[in-house]
């Protein structure tokens, strides 16, 4: 069996998921492909700057498809790549312990003092 730099399986994931920012655009591209300006309105409160230097990293890390359309205006299209659906389907179990466990966190970032995130529709 090959040996890998990682310590376990969760940590090779985190290696390609880390951040705030790629489990949800990650969520938002399971369900369909989407144009730059409506994935940025979808997920809230994210910086252009950051939310391209997210896309270009999965991009590179072929979990990402980028599809420009070369038209004027511009028109760029992103959607999960087939090794991108795979990591999409192993955050589902995520997705939902966070929708049942939803007022508890709230409760648990309030005790903390950390902001309130903003609820991603």
């Amino acid at each position: 069996m090959a040996t890998s730099g990682f310590i376990c399986g969760l940590d090779a994931a985190l290696a390609v998921i880390g951040g705030k920012w790629k489990p949800l655009i990650l969520f938002h591209l399971a369900h369909e492909a989407r144009r730059y300006g409506d994935l940025r309105r979808t997920i809230g409160n994210v910086s252009d700057k950051m939310l391209i230097q997210q896309l270009k990293e999965l991009e590179a890390d072929g979990i990402v498809d980028r599809l420009d359309f070369k038209e004027i205006p511009p028109k760029v299209e992103y959607s999960l790549t087939e090794f991108g659906q795979t990591l999409a389907e192993a955050l589902k179990p995520l997705c939902v312990w966070g929708t049942e466990h939803m007022i508890e966190v709230e409760k648990l970032m309030s005790r903390r003092g950390t902001p309130e995130v903003e609820k991603v529709a």
